[in-house]
């Protein structure tokens, strides 16, 4: 069993009771609302709504390369294999030096690439991945419209950072001791009061709800002593909003205010890493060891399984559409089911390895594989339809953020050892900055 496509979102947790509050549950007296992101934002990993779904409401480019259709291209130092978010008039993403021993958070000007700030958030006492595709820095930030969160390893830890808009970091909270088997790259939520985090490991890993103003723990969940690498979702299905949680051999729903478990199944497989997505009745899970699959799971408590296949979609997560449920295998083919039937109803070639998970825009797909080669094909169930095919640098790990109308991707120009990271701004016909 090949295993080192695991960390491609690092390349987004034995106790299964509930655990004790740990501080006082915060009011909304206390705690803002999260803002409501606007058309033109990306705040957080796989978008708005945490689906792969971008606003609808834009023409994003479907052509593009080094000359046509780059508003900027701007060098980012270190490495990192999470995706940009972007709030405002600002780009962030964490990225992490080897050699200094740091993992930082990044600012940069949306409209033209200038880093703004640079943060370090954690110096020493640095965890390294196992998994030659990991990274110290393969979290995705999460923004409220006031302060950023993130997620990253340090001394034999996983903590969660807060950090305001300008780059002061404002508090920070241990979630639980980690050992790395492949590497970490879960990255925070955001649910009304709370941030919402995992970090499954194999010394026992937790589900915990902070505080968004102070940090404090509000509730924790305590995980298995198991490897697993997805992030938390949180969704209405089934009539209530549920926090799921695939990997672990369980498929679990939480209450995402409390922590109180709604209902836990065993299910998916040991280690997972994408993030699932809802038809409102169904939730579904994929996983790449020990064994490959697709399955469709009833979210009402009752445990059934609608349907399983053994397709290997390991690491990018998939996106479904009126029905009909989208994804791209490992090994590069798209494909549509019939998300409450499990049939297939075609499979097209894309070619390459992908780690990317894809983004919808209005009927469009748009994903990349880890040589930096970007696909646009129709979702539609009639056909597999290729719209275009297009290149930059050639690494590419990182899901695209896809907003107002642009595309920001996170690609890597790798010759031997050495490795410098862009960050690209995509529009159409727009005046090119480099810098």
């Amino acid at each position: 069993m090949n295993r080192n496509l695991i960390l491609a979102v690092v390349v987004s947790q034995g106790l299964f009771a509930f655990s004790q509050l740990q501080a006082e549950a915060p009011t909304t007296q206390t705690v803002q609302k999260v803002r409501q992101p606007a058309s033109a934002d990306w705040p957080s990993w796989r978008g708005p709504n945490g689906d792969g779904h971008a606003s609808p409401d834009q023409k994003a480019p479907v052509k593009w390369d080094e000359k046509t259709n780059i508003a900027w291209k701007k060098a980012i130092p270190g490495k990192g294999h999470g995706s940009p978010i972007v709030v405002g008039e600002h780009v962030y993403l964490a990225t992490s030096v080897d050699d200094k021993e740091t993992r930082s958070l990044l600012c940069l000007n949306r409209k033209t690439g200038e880093i703004e700030w640079e943060t370090v958030v954690h110096q020493g006492h640095a965890v390294l991945p196992r998994n030659k595709k990991g990274t110290q820095a393969s979290s995705t930030p999460a923004c409220d419209g006031e302060r950023l969160f993130i997620n990253f390893l340090n001394d034999d830890a996983m903590y969660t950072s807060a950090l305001n808009l300008e780059g002061e970091i404002l508090w920070q909270q241990k979630i639980c001791d980690y050992v790395v088997h492949q590497g970490f790259g879960s990255s925070p939520v955001i649910h009304e009061q709370l941030v919402i985090v995992v970090a499954d490991n194999k010394s026992g890993g937790a589900i915990a709800g902070l505080n968004r103003e102070t940090g404090k723990v509000v509730w924790k969940h305590d995980r298995p002593e198991t490897p697993n690498y997805p992030s938390p979702v949180i969704m209405e299905t089934s009539g209530k909003v549920q926090l799921i949680m695939i990997g672990c051999d369980l498929v679990t729903s939480l209450d995402p205010l409390t922590g109180k478990e709604n209902w836990e199944i065993k299910g998916a497989t040991t280690e997972c890493v994408t993030s699932t997505v809802t038809n409102g009745d169904l939730i579904y899970t994929t996983g790449g060891y020990p064994k490959n699959h697709v399955a469709a799971v009833r979210t009402d408590g009752s445990g059934k399984t609608e349907w399983e296949n053994g397709v290997r979609v390991y690491v990018p997560s998939l996106l479904i559409i009126d029905g009909y449920l989208y994804g791209v295998t490992d090994a590069g083919v798209a494909m549509c089911w019939n998300a409450a039937t499990g049939e297939e109803i075609w499979k097209g070639r894309l070619g390459g390895t992908f780690s990317s998970s894809p983004v919808l825009v209005g009927n469009l797909i748009y994903v990349s594989n880890e040589a930096s080669e970007s696909f646009i094909f129709e979702a539609s169930p009639d056909e597999f339809t290729l719209v275009s095919k297009n290149n930059l640098e050639n690494v590419c790990f990182s899901t695209p953020a896809i907003c107002g109308g642009q595309i920001f991707i996170r690609v890597a120009q790798q010759t031997g050892e050495t490795r410098q990271e862009y960050v690209y701004c995509i529009a159409e016909s727009p005046n090119r900055s480099d810098n």
